[in-house]
């Protein structure tokens, strides 16, 4: 289910003050990479994600590609940043940046 404008506002307040914890480069979406996003996805439901590519079009592909490998809502995108959203029904409350910063 899509994220409203109402949520999409939420976590992009709460997204300003978290830093990456995924950062890709040129090697695109590695077998790593992908187990990275899916585990930090899982534990933080709000994650960010630096893009290090130089061209928009491929960074932006990229970037789709984490979302449907990672099944996860796209939040936000600020030139190399990403902001992206999984609900997980079971997210430990230590972990998850929704109930940290609610």
């Amino acid at each position: 289910m899509p994220l409203t404008q109402e949520q999409k506002k939420q976590y992009k307040s709460i997204g300003h003050h978290l830093k990456p914890v995924l950062i890709v480069a040129d090697n695109g979406l590695t077998e790593g990479v992908l187990d990275e996003l899916k585990r930090a996805v899982s534990d933080h439901e709000l994650i960010k994600i630096k893009v290090n590519i130089l061209d928009r079009e491929a960074r932006l592909a990229t970037i789709h590609e984490l979302c449907k490998a990672g099944k996860a809502d796209l939040v936000q995108v600020i030139g190399k940043m990403a902001l992206i959203y999984r609900k997980n029904p079971e997210a430990n409350k230590q972990l998850s940046n929704i109930s940290r910063f609610n």
